[in-house]
């Protein structure tokens, strides 16, 4: 019988299940809200919606909500003349609290843009919550091809991203994905982590 899995809370332990979960991406069109996309369960239920920056939104801003709408996640690229002079340019997730506050969860840390090839790994990490320590993920892979993967700093695969085969087969583009994320960890924060890689790769939520 397998032992109950680790909680690993980023944004909140409501986002972790305690087993395996396989759940779909679907890329929107910039007239809605900015573009981004949008998250399904098996039951074809919205689990999570990303915003991207679009006509109306900020550059280098996106939003993370919850099913309902709701903001779980403000994802914001650093800038000003700290990330003109500086080779990696970093992006900072912030959750909210009851009261509206943001507070820094994760940072990001992007290559530089001449260096966004398929063996330059991108590095993410989470701010300790109380009673625990940072922890350092890394993507390996290359998401635009939609073969990559999250793992943690001792190897561990957290999420992977991928396509099915015969999703892959009907078409030729990626605007359809799938996402299995592993037990025990936080499903918003990994899909704040792919709203950056979307946005890096000038995919559906860049301007």
């Amino acid at each position: 019988m397998a032992g109950k899995a680790n909680t690993m809370p980023v944004i909140s332990k409501l986002y972790c299940s305690s087993s395996q979960v396989v759940l779909a991406v679907r890329r929107r069109p910039h007239v809605v809200n900015g573009g981004g996309f949008v998250v399904t369960d098996c039951s074809q239920m919205v689990v999570f919606r990303v915003d991207g920056c679009g006509v109306l939104g900020t550059k280098g801003e996106l939003v993370l909500r919850d099913g309902n709408g709701d903001a779980l996640l403000l994802i914001r690229r650093k800038g000003g003349m700290v990330e003109a002079l500086s080779i990696h340019k970093k992006w900072k997730g912030y959750s909210f609290d009851y009261e509206g506050s943001q507070k820094l969860v994760f940072t990001l840390k992007e290559p530089a843009r001449s260096c966004l090839s398929k063996n330059n790994a991108i590095r993410i990490s989470t701010e300790p919550k109380s009673n625990s320590k940072q922890c350092e993920y890394e993507i390996n892979g290359y998401f635009p091809d939609r073969k990559c993967s999250i793992i943690d700093s001792t190897g561990n695969l957290v999420a992977q991203v991928g396509v099915k085969k015969e999703v892959e087969e009907l078409m030729a583009s990626k605007d359809v994905y799938q996402v299995v994320v592993k037990p025990g960890i936080d499903q918003a924060f990994v899909f704040g982590v792919i709203a950056v890689l979307d946005y890096i790769y000038g995919e559906s939520t860049r301007c």
